[in-house]
């Protein structure tokens, strides 16, 4: 923006104060959106009579008479303003009016010759003055990281966002709806913990002046919420978000929001069936079809959906057997995930992965570019669930499942482990560092104590809000998603640049 732009809308702005208009005008109730009110017209019927309010996104003056446009959130309306119907005084407040200036405007409602409803006005009352022009004249906003660090900008310039922020808002009201109507309860849980638990991650870190108390923003609500089924709340979820402190990328933002669903007598196998169900619905009543385009693909949430267990996904993929080391350690380093002395790939070289962490390394090089339509990847090893249920039958693989399409992991889910006993075993196997010292800080015994009460059989359930949201609006970056994402901070700039 020109000093000069903006010195001419300072000097409109003052000439509206002499003539004593309020440029910041009070409320303005309308007859309804902007939408509602072209759809309210009736070809043939007496005009009516509306009051209407918006956002100027065109002016067309044409000498003693002009021509404007509105847009709101539900669309666009034109406005017609004549010096002999609304007068000398509000005809020279027209002359003031430039494009991005938020005005209301009443009169009847009429079609143009050339078919157009507007709003032949008699009165125009401005109700906020813009300071600074609209991007680019209104022919869009291009720049994806001022549309992702000035949404406010996007969402006036672009219809496009507008449309797709308010899909996502439909996205979460229909998964609302869908488990309130099937006797669901929607609780809020902690934000802040004592114990970073739930998930493995590195939390951010906080702290309570008063009680002289480290906090961690958390990382997952999953101890908090199987705490409220050991209460009793036997069907329960919340949607909020969760805090993670580290990369950023296309699919990963330091603050998300997510859904958890825990469901007491049920199972694994029931989870499978929720997802499938819930997902499935939300789907159809966003998308208008199971059907939905993703980038150069068609996903296809149709159920059932594919079923596969990991370690055969690793094996038919990457050609290893989790269950052999030296394989499972070779393949790494034929796909150069291990540099020189076997550690990892890293600016800050860790010490030795685990067996473990080459296994997931491997499922995420050569499996998930694999999993385009909707997969249920299943039993994964035990070690990597510490929360969840082993299989009865193989003690060696635990159930849970991932849902991942598109190559994007969306839920995670499983048996919920309700044994105390075994509980905090793995907590106190997860509580050791590589050279075997144990943090017992690190461990929720309050946890552990709840569920010595009885947690009943449960089976619980995580999504990412903003992924499925990616899937849905056809996004492929989290931060087009993301009304607000996280961005570096800029640099060198002033407030008027």
């Amino acid at each position: 923006m020109s000093d000069k732009q903006r010195e001419d809308r300072l000097a409109k702005l003052e000439e509206l104060r002499k003539l004593g208009i309020e440029p910041y005008g009070r409320r303005f109730g309308t007859t309804g959106s902007l939408k509602e009110i072209a759809d309210s017209f009736v070809e043939g019927e007496p005009a009516r009579r509306v009051t209407a309010a918006g956002r100027i996104i065109s002016l067309r003056p044409h000498g003693k008479a002009g021509f404007l446009t509105l847009r709101d959130w539900t669309g666009r309306l034109q406005v017609y303003v004549r010096k002999d119907v609304v007068g000398d005084e509000a005809f020279e407040i027209f002359g003031l009016l430039d494009l991005g200036d938020v005005l209301g405007a009443e009169g009847e409602l009429h079609k143009t010759r050339t078919g157009e409803i507007t709003v032949f006005a008699d009165k125009v009352t401005v109700l906020s003055k813009s300071l600074r022009p609209l991007p680019e004249k209104f022919h869009g906003l291009k720049d994806i990281e001022i549309r992702q660090r000035k949404r406010y900008l996007d969402l006036i310039a672009n219809d496009d966002s507008m449309q797709a922020f308010l899909k996502r808002t439909k996205i979460v009201r229909t998964i609302r709806q869908w488990l309130d109507d099937r006797g669901y309860i929607e609780v809020e849980t902690p934000m802040m913990h004592s114990i970073a638990g739930g998930a493995t991650a590195k939390p951010f870190t906080t702290h309570h002046n008063a009680l002289d108390l480290d906090l961690f923003l958390r990382i997952a609500p999953e101890l908090h919420l199987k705490r409220l089924v050991v209460g009793g709340m036997d069907k329960v979820y919340e949607i909020n978000r969760n805090f993670r402190n580290e990369g950023i990328d296309t699919r990963h933002n330091p603050e998300f929001t997510m859904i958890e669903i825990y469901t007491a007598y049920s199972d694994f196998a029931g989870m499978i069936e929720l997802t499938e169900q819930l997902v499935s619905h939300v789907v159809g009543q966003v998308n208008g079809a199971l059907q939905v385009a993703y980038g150069e693909q068609t996903l296809d949430f149709t159920p059932p959906w594919c079923r596969a267990r990991y370690a055969d996904l690793i094996r038919e993929h990457a050609g290893a057997d989790i269950n052999d080391d030296a394989a499972v350690r070779a393949k790494a380093a034929e796909l150069k995930l291990l540099p020189e002395g076997g550690q990892l790939r890293t600016s800050r070289p860790p010490p030795a992965p685990t067996h473990d962490e080459l296994v997931d390394k491997l499922f995420g090089e050569c499996v998930e570019p694999k999993l385009i339509q909707p997969t249920f990847v299943t039993h994964f090893p035990a070690s990597m669930c510490p929360l969840a249920k082993s299989d009865p039958d193989d003690s060696s693989v635990a159930l849970r499942f991932e849902v991942i399409t598109a190559t994007m992991e969306i839920v995670n889910a499983y048996s919920e482990l309700n044994d105390p006993i075994d509980q905090m075993q793995r907590f106190q196997r997860q509580a050791c560092d590589r050279s075997g010292r144990r943090d017992a800080s690190k461990i929720d015994y309050d946890f552990v104590e709840a569920l010595e009460h009885g947690l009943p059989p449960t089976g619980g359930f995580g999504m990412g809000i903003d992924r499925l949201a990616m899937l849905l609006l056809n996004k492929q970056s989290i931060r087009d998603v993301i009304l607000f994402p996280l961005l570096r901070p800029e640099t060198g700039k002033t407030n008027d640049e």
